[in-house]
């Protein structure tokens, strides 16, 4: 049996796990991350991730601290405005318009959006260049033993790790939460996402689109060059009739959806379909276990909140465990871990309580409460402090 000892072991090699990789091994600690698929980072094979991540300011300082920015801001496209639509009138067109700019808080932007598939392969690639990290994948975690001062860990290769520290990246349906026993609330909302990328006409100025009517968001998010990634919430079976479309009838109904804000809209990618959920860990800790990401928390893409709470996770958890080290102190303690969960679980359960709110405030079918969201809108947007607490809160 292959026997091996590091300092952290992650679970799950999505962008949270490979972010945790680097993360604290940048932190000077020795890593292991594992995962059940191959890790795949061409744009164009099959399971490809095709979806885009804005992060946030807060993020971007995390990675920079890392030594990770300046390679993957090279695929990056400033966030210079949030511009929320409101097309919730019996017509299909705009109605309100609201515009939150980076430079009302004193920013240049907000953040930068980034392709899923190019931020994983500047993740891999950077941690195939140290001495402190090692990715092991496809392989499964078939058997998790806490013990008082280690974790041990086995595989499906055979391989066994002991570690003084796991973290739980591994999704929504996280192997390691059910380890841990510890439970965890989920609910639906019978809507699913379609995922895909446009060009356009219109250049979209570095601003990101969030259009509401009833079903759920059509998000535009900046891409290089005159194109947008689209992330396209509604009811299930709405999705699947899109699904099934050719490329021009696709096109045409994504423009109609998106009320031609940036002109005809023209498909330039695979579309793939998610469902929807919001999900929320009863504890972020267990023995010498921390759970990060989607296998903590879980809300709908709105706002750019996903997995920027996921790197406001591995940033808390970082600094925690850093400062044990230099105190000589264990940096899987149960003391350490209950900090963890205190100081991320209330905001982690607001930020999910409040995605939701804006979820169900999205899919309103009642006239009436569309005019209400739009009011809403309206009064958020006017100028003064709460248009500016709105923005920083977003941030983070």
């Amino acid at each position: 049996m292959d026997r091996l000892e590091t300092d952290i072991l992650i679970a799950g090699g999505g962008v949270a796990g490979l972010a945790a990789l680097n993360i604290f091994g940048a932190a000077g600690f020795s890593c292991i991350c594992v995962d059940l698929a191959p890790l795949i980072t061409d744009g164009t094979a099959d399971g490809a991730d095709l979806r885009s991540t804005a992060f946030l300011r807060p993020a971007i300082e995390l990675f920079q601290e890392a030594g990770l920015w300046d390679e993957m801001s090279r695929n990056a496209t400033d966030l210079k405005v949030m511009r929320l639509l409101d097309a919730g009138g019996r017509e299909n067109g705009v109605r309100e318009s609201a515009d939150f700019t980076a430079a009302e808080i004193g920013h240049d932007s907000f953040g930068s959006n980034l392709p899923n598939w190019q931020i994983r392969k500047t993740l891999v690639g950077h941690a195939g260049k140290m001495d402190w990290a090692r990715l092991i994948a496809p392989a499964r975690i078939t058997r998790i033993t806490t013990r008082l001062n280690e974790v041990i860990v086995r595989l499906s290769t055979g391989q066994q790790i002991r570690a003084r520290l796991l973290i739980g990246a591994d999704g929504r349906n996280s192997f390691v939460r059910e380890a841990s026993g510890i439970p965890v609330r989920r609910w639906d909302y019978g809507q699913k996402a379609l995922v895909f990328t446009v060009s356009h006409p219109q250049p979209h100025e570095n601003v990101s689109t969030e259009l509401h009517r009833t079903g759920g968001p059509f998000t535009l998010v900046p891409l290089p060059g005159d194109n947008s990634a689209v992330v396209w919430m509604d009811r299930g079976p709405e999705i699947a009739t899109l699904l099934v479309l050719d490329d021009a009838a696709f096109s045409g109904a994504a423009t109609e959806r998106s009320c031609s804000v940036l002109g005809p809209l023209k498909l330039t990618s695979k579309r793939v379909a998610w469902p929807i959920i919001s999900q929320l860990a009863g504890r972020m800790d267990a023995h010498r276990t921390a759970l990060v990401a989607e296998a903590a928390h879980v809300v709908p893409p709105i706002g750019a909140q996903g997995l920027n709470m996921s790197l406001a996770d591995l940033a808390c958890l970082r600094d925690l465990v850093g400062e044990a080290r230099n105190k000589g102190e264990d940096i899987g303690s149960a003391t350490l871990l209950s900090r963890y969960h205190r100081k991320r679980h209330a905001e982690v359960s607001a930020r999910v309580l409040g995605v939701d709110m804006l979820n169900r405030a999205a899919l309103a079918q009642n006239q009436s409460l569309r005019d209400l969201r739009r009011r809403g809108l309206h009064l958020l947007s006017g100028p003064g402090p709460v248009k500016q607490t709105a923005m920083r809160v977003g941030l983070g």
